[in-house]
C-alpha cells in the first residue's frame, strides 16, 4: 500500500487532486491525515474532526473504463467497502445492529453518522479520467461539536479504542476488493449488495421534500444515483441529491 502521512493539512482530497493533476501518479496511492483543517463532505458540508482520533484520508482512482453515465457505481463501491470494513471489525462484538448505508453514501449505525465519502471527478468527454475518493470515519473520538446533528464514533459504539493505522488498511483492501469487482464488470452484484445495506431500506419511513414531509419505501437507487421512493399513497417519486432529507 502507497500511504503518505501527514500531519496537518487543509482538506485530504485537495492535496491530493493538486498532485495529480499533470502527473501519472500510482493508482491507489493514499493521502491520510492526522488533523485536517478544512475537510469537506457531500454539497461542501464541512467534516469537523479531532486531531488524531479519526480517519481522514483520500485515495486515488482511474475508473475510466465506467462510463458517465454510471458513475454512481464507483460511489456504491466505496460505500460498500466502508461499510464491509467496520462490519468485518465488529463482526465479534454481539451488537444488536450493524452499520449500513444512508443513500448517496454516507454510513449509519442505528440513526447516527459515523462516516462520510465525498468523490471528486475528472472527466473526460464522458469518460471519468480520475477519481478523488475522500473518506472521513469517526473513530475514537468521544466528544463533537453541538452543531453536528447526529454523529456518532467506533469507541462510542465498541466502547474500545481502535488502531487507526489497522483500520486503514482494512479500508484500502476492501476498497480495492470493491473496485476490482466494479472493474471486472460486477456490476450486479455491487447494486445487490449496495441495496441489501442500505439504511431503512424495509418499512415505510417520513421523508421531507419541498412540498412538505410524506410517509415512504425506498424502491431502488439507479446507476446516476437517484433514488425511488414508492409514498404510503402508491405514488412513485424520484429524487437526486439534496432534494429530499431524512427526518
Amino acid at each position: 500500500m502507497n500511504i503518505i502521512r501527514l500531519k496537518t493539512i487543509d482538506s485530504t482530497n485537495r492535496y491530493l487532486n493538486d498532485w495529480a493533476a499533470g502527473q501519472d501518479l500510482e493508482e491507489y496511492i493514499t493521502i491520510v491525515a492526522e488533523q485536517q483543517i478544512a475537510g469537506r463532505g457531500q454539497h461542501g458540508n464541512r467534516w469537523d474532526t479531532e486531531a488524531g482520533k479519526n480517519l481522514t484520508f483520500s485515495l486515488l482512482l482511474y475508473p475510466d473504463f465506467l462510463p458517465l453515465s454510471q458513475q454512481f457505481l464507483l460511489s456504491e463501491a466505496i460505500a460498500l467497502a466502508v461499510y464491509d470494513a467496520l462490519n468485518s471489525l465488529i463482526a465479534n462484538a454481539l451488537l444488536p445492529h450493524s452499520f449500513q448505508i444512508k443513500w448517496p453514501n454516507d454510513i449509519y449505525f442505528e440513526n447516527r453518522k459515523i462516516a462520510g465519502i465525498l468523490i471528486e471527478n475528472e472527466l473526460i468527454g464522458t469518460k471519468i479520467e480520475r477519481s478523488i475518493v475522500g473518506i472521513g470515519l469517526n473513530i475514537n473520538q468521544e466528544q463533537f461539536s453541538d452543531e453536528l446533528p447526529n454523529p456518532v464514533s467506533l469507541k462510542h459504539i465498541t466502547g474500545e479504542t481502535t488502531d487507526l493505522d489497522y483500520l486503514l488498511e482494512l479500508i484500502i483492501k476492501h476498497i480495492t476488493k470493491r473496485y476490482e469487482q466494479l472493474k471486472s464488470g460486477e456490476t450486479d452484484l455491487i447494486c445487490s449488495d449496495y441495496h441489501a445495506a442500505l439504511y431503512r431500506k424495509a418499512n415505510f419511513h417520513p421523508y421531507e421534500d419541498k412540498d412538505g414531509v410524506f410517509s415512504a419505501c425506498i424502491r431502488s437507487v439507479a446507476d446516476n444515483g437517484v433514488l425511488r421512493l414508492l409514498t404510503a399513497s402508491g405514488e412513485e417519486r424520484l429524487y437526486s441529491f439534496k432534494e429530499i432529507k431524512y427526518k
